[in-house]
């Protein structure tokens, strides 16, 4: 699906056709016709409206024809059924520039398009370059509430873990911990394009666009330190409640190790006194009572004992 934007005085319409300052975004269901179509039209190489697709496609920057590719990695929510699966990913965004028009390809719909459509109508469109540099703030923003939510729910599933330890929370921990990997991948490879984008002035901007994309790597380079940061307290959380589980399994072992020995006196006296042999006092009245006083003298000795040790 291909969506054409124009901003005409101050307000973002839908266009028919692309003209200078238009928007062009391309969003799934993809068909090829609509791919050749653009690539004619636009005169763009098919294999930067191509590269969106790949679901495993890294941030880069490349030129040809004088059509600037910028691929950046960006959050999304998973809607995969697999119970096991991260709750975020991240999927390349295509961010073109050709002689008149800025396009994007987009493989899923994300919240950082939606933001920039939202404020497209506040945007110059003879100013290209600051309409990419604000796709990278929104970018960016988008993956610092995604990492906000990530970590309160972090704190719920936590103090859910402190009350009763359940596979249910630990398999939740999991896949935030497998979200946060994909953003610490993507946070850092987005942060090196950003850099070598302002080292080698890519796009051509100017002072006060340079000033501003060198905002934008700061604002990338603390996301990536929250997104650290949240990885290295999970991991330290997994790991404690690993311990914390691996000492309570002990403490069950023992508590029953324990009970199994105070059970083995009573039944090695009954065992004994159950023999088809002369036992002493078989001929007192009250034989039935005496191996029973005496296997139960036993256990509480022997409890008490487990207890002065605290094994219970």
């Amino acid at each position: 699906m291909i969506q054409l934007f124009h901003n005409i005085n101050g307000v973002t319409t839908a266009v028919d056709k692309p003209e200078n300052g238009t928007w062009v975004n391309i969003l799934p269901p993809f068909k090829q016709e609509e791919f050749t179509d653009v690539s004619e039209t636009l005169d763009v190489p098919i294999e930067f409206l191509q590269d969106s697709l790949d679901i495993d496609e890294r941030p880069r920057m490349e030129l040809a024809d004088n059509v600037k590719l910028v691929v950046i990695k960006t959050p999304t929510e998973n809607n995969s059924f697999n119970d096991s699966d991260a709750f975020y990913i991240t999927i390349p965004i295509c961010i073109i520039l050709t002689h008149n028009q800025i396009i994007t390809v987009n493989s899923f719909e994300n919240g950082a398009i939606k933001k920039f459509l939202y404020s497209f109508q506040k945007r110059n469109p003879d100013k290209r370059n600051m309409m990419v540099l604000k796709i990278f703030e929104k970018i960016t923003q988008t993956f610092m509430e995604y990492l906000k939510e990530i970590n309160h729910r972090r704190n719920l599933l936590e103090q859910k873990l402190y009350e009763a330890s359940r596979n249910e929370e630990l398999f939740e921990l999991m896949r935030i911990q497998k979200s946060l990997v994909y953003f610490v991948t993507a946070l850092r490879s987005n942060e090196l394009v950003l850099i070598k984008m302002e080292r080698t002035n890519f796009l051509g901007l100017n002072d006060e666009e340079r000033e501003f994309l060198n905002d934008q790597i700061i604002d990338m380079s603390q996301a990536l330190e929250m997104a650290n940061v949240y990885t290295n307290i999970l991991s330290s959380t997994m790991d404690a409640f690993a311990s914390i589980i691996a000492n309570n399994q002990n403490f069950v072992l023992k508590r029953l190790a324990g009970i199994t020995i105070i059970l083995q006196f009573p039944v090695l006296v009954a065992s004994i006194y159950g023999m088809n042999v002369p036992i002493p006092f078989q001929d007192k009245p009250h034989a039935f009572y005496i191996p029973i006083v005496l296997a139960l003298t036993i256990s509480v000795v022997m409890a008490f004992f487990f207890v002065r040790k605290k094994w219970f």
